[in-house]
């Protein structure tokens, strides 16, 4: 599948990233609404980039069972079947699962690749990965003591 990938390194903290997510996304310019988080720490240090890594431990905690992994290996969120418990927002292994204080329901990247596109330095790419492994140890005891089934996996 294919997914974001960074090269902090490049990374110049121009924050074009989190200004295209959020146009793109919520059609504002606000960096509590984009997927992708920089932070400078200082300026001999790499740049901190953040976005989901597509991990898909959140799908196993969601008790409406509206995070799932599409055809095409990314973990989406079918909104009219959140409840807005944000359980995937503190479960997250990554801190990538985000929410504005206005918003009822959390996003997360969908590696649209939209700020690969505006990244002046390169410092953003999409690159190829297996899909990941379905469940990690936690999230097999997490479903074994909720008694949650596991399609499949």
């Amino acid at each position: 599948m294919k997914v974001l990938a960074a090269r902090p390194s490049l990374c110049v903290g121009c924050r074009l990233c989190e200004q295209t997510c959020a146009e793109t996304f919520f059609k504002v310019i606000d960096r509590d609404r984009s997927a992708i988080r920089i932070t400078i720490l200082s300026q001999e240090e790499d740049a901190v980039v953040e976005f989901c890594s597509q991990c898909g431990e959140c799908i196993a905690i969601c008790p409406t069972q509206a995070l799932y992994r599409a055809k095409n290996g990314i973990v989406r969120l079918k909104k009219q079947d959140c409840t807005g418990c944000m359980a995937c927002v503190g479960f997250c292994p990554t801190l990538t699962m985000y929410v504005a204080a206005e918003d009822v329901v959390p996003f997360k990247c969908i590696a649209c690749a939209k700020c690969v596109d505006y990244c002046p330095t390169d410092a953003l790419y999409m690159t190829e990965v297996e899909v990941p492994a379905p469940v990690t140890e936690l999230t097999r005891s997490i479903r074994a003591k909720t008694g949650e089934v596991s399609h499949g996996h």
